[in-house]
């Protein structure tokens, strides 16, 4: 008689005990449509051997139902992501990246344009490259946010028709032999600036003056 709920079997109660269903009994015929939801689940009772394969879509999560806590150390790596999908918003300031090979990079160039005289700041958060072209009146050039004092940090400032007005440097920039180089009254110069203080010393360097196609 295994396996048969007898007539007495939780009489009065229309209740029928586990002990009266006999095993394997229950399939998936005998189960109502939506009859089984979170609160039948016992916590942690379902682990990978019990979902089918491919059966969790992106549709069947949650919202921000996926956290941090829920994905294994070490779990995620380059096949997970989507060709493209990783751009400046997903990466973290000041990483470290060790062994790094890089090819055919380039770097962002702050084109200032003519300083137009007066005061004109070299912002470094705009870019490594700097363009500028000396007009009007007397320039004086500031250098700012550089990164911080235990890393080193540079620019290249490609500037034109420098020397066609007066152009003071900041009181930071140290010269080869203590003098700024005489810059092209018209032509162009580059300019290279380094730092490993965070910008209290920059070692200032003439790359190249009047620079010019052959003749």
């Amino acid at each position: 008689m295994s396996g048969i709920v007898s007539k007495n079997a939780g009489r009065g109660s229309g209740i029928v005990g586990a002990g009266a269903i006999g095993a394997d009994a229950v399939d998936g015929s005998n189960i109502a449509d939506d009859a089984i939801d979170s609160e039948h689940y016992a916590d942690v009772s379902i682990d990978a051997a019990h979902i089918a394969s491919n059966a969790v879509t992106s549709a069947k999560i949650n919202a921000d139902a996926v956290t941090g806590a829920k994905i294994a150390d070490n779990a995620i790596d380059s096949e997970h992501y989507t060709d493209g999908s990783i751009d400046s918003e997903h990466l973290a300031t000041n990483v470290i990246l060790n062994d790094v090979l890089l090819k055919d990079y380039g770097e962002t160039t702050n084109a200032i344009g003519g300083t137009g005289g007066g005061t004109q700041d070299i912002d470094l958060t705009a870019g490594n490259s700097v363009s500028a072209t000396v007009d009007t009146s007397t320039n004086t050039f500031t250098f700012s946010n550089p990164t911080a004092s235990d890393e080193g940090c540079g620019f290249t400032l490609v500037l034109t028709n420098g020397g066609s007005q007066t152009v003071n440097w900041p009181a930071s920039v140290d010269w080869a032999g203590g003098t700024a180089p005489t810059l092209t009254e018209a032509g162009v110069d580059i300019l290279t600036f380094w730092s490993i203080d965070g910008g209290t010393i920059w070692h200032g360097m003439a790359a190249s003056t009047d620079t010019k196609s052959p003749s």
